[in-house]
């Protein structure tokens, strides 16, 4: 079989200024796409192995086709990062295989520290994970001791620990709008374009840490609108870690669930998506006879750094996981003593979010501060 493994190096843009760790340049492996041949070899290997080991498979909806293909077809979940973690939780299987980046492994040990936490490849990460180191960011919080520091999922279980409130991009407004409600100043980490949003909508008193999705940075409006006048009749649908100028273009601004629900709703059969391209997999799989086009990542003179897929979500691939189903390697582990402290945060956002699928108060999850 072809193991040749490519290392793609990684150079995007970060923003300068403000509170950022200087992490422009990185690197990412990429592994060989199997022959028809290997690929049917690898899937049914990897079906026996799941059943022998007692391993489910969740895979992020931005990896490639065959891990999500496979994953519900084993009795796993394709989701986004909590809920991956969520279902690792509830599931009977004592391995949970993640296909994704190290911060979903992270979490997914974090609620269920008892599991086996495997994943296809250690070094699979990500921009707003490797932007925000724990010692930089600490020392931002320390500098606005009276904030409530709201995390994003895209993180290290060492920031979790350091943070109240985590959320997805989900339930981002949702928590933000109820702590300012309550009377909470926030800082916001990591990613500002994201941070930005939920700021103009929910009119919080936010400071930022100033880091960047590398696929979502290099969405561009002057060519999205290009695009749109190509195809009049097309949707627009944008996940907020994109730029501002991006978003006011959209017709449905959401997470990644959001914007399956959209193409699933919306009255239309064409649809612009700008989100990794990951994606595109399970909105035409769930809108068979729809029109899916890729939302530009760079102009004709510019160079495409992402080409709007993540690359270390592309580090995953099937020979990755049979490996490590077949030898026990690639275990995530978290600090015992870290979990405690980085699980808090997690289960003020499951109980709050609980509560809003039931119907029920949310008040009394946030406590008052008064105003500031």
């Amino acid at each position: 079989m072809n193991t040749t493994i490519t290392l793609k190096e990684v150079d995007y843009e970060q923003p300068e200024g403000g509170s950022v760790c200087s992490t422009k340049h990185a690197w990412a492996r990429v592994p060989a796409e199997p022959s028809p041949d290997e690929r049917a070899a690898l899937k049914d290997k990897i079906r026996r192995l799941l059943k022998e080991k007692n391993a489910v498979m969740v895979s992020h909806y931005y990896v490639h086709p065959d891990l999500q293909d496979l994953a519900e077809e084993t009795g796993g979940i394709v989701s986004d990062s909590l809920e991956m973690a969520r279902f690792g939780r509830d599931h009977a299987a004592q391995t949970l295989v993640v296909s994704g980046v190290r911060f979903m492994g992270e979490t997914a040990k974090i609620l269920s520290p008892e599991k086996t936490i495997l994943m296809p490849d250690l070094d699979a990460t990500c921009s707003l994970d490797l932007g925000c180191p724990i010692q930089e960011f600490s020392a931002f919080c320390d500098q606005h001791p009276d904030r409530t520091v709201v995390v994003y999922a895209n993180t290290s279980a060492a920031v979790k620990a350091r943070a109240d409130w985590l959320v997805t991009s989900s339930c981002a407004l949702d928590i933000v709008r109820a702590l300012k409600d309550q009377g909470h100043k926030i800082l916001w980490a990591p990613d500002r374009h994201l941070g930005d949003y939920i700021r103009r909508e929910t009119g919080a008193d936010m400071v930022f840490w100033n880091g960047a999705c590398i696929v979502h940075d290099e969405f561009k409006a002057f060519e999205l609108e290009a695009l749109k006048k190509e195809h009049p009749n097309a949707k627009v649908l944008v996940h907020p870690e994109s730029p501002a100028d991006v978003i006011a273009l959209a017709d449905a601004v959401g997470s990644t669930s959001a914007i399956l629900k959209a193409a699933q709703t919306l009255d239309a059969q064409e649809f612009i998506v700008a989100t990794d391209n990951g994606m595109m997999h399970k909105l035409r799989a769930l809108n068979p006879g729809k029109v899916f086009y890729e939302a530009p990542t760079a102009g004709n003179s510019a160079t495409c750094k992402s080409c709007a897929h993540c690359p270390w979500m592309a580090m995953n691939g099937l020979a990755g996981v049979a490996q490590v189903l077949e030898t026990g390697s690639n275990a995530i582990h978290v600090d015992p003593a870290l979990i405690p402290r980085a699980r808090l945060p997690i289960d003020r956002m499951l109980a709050f979010t609980a509560a809003l699928r039931n119907g029920q108060p949310t008040a009394g999850l946030v406590p008052h501060i008064g105003a500031a």
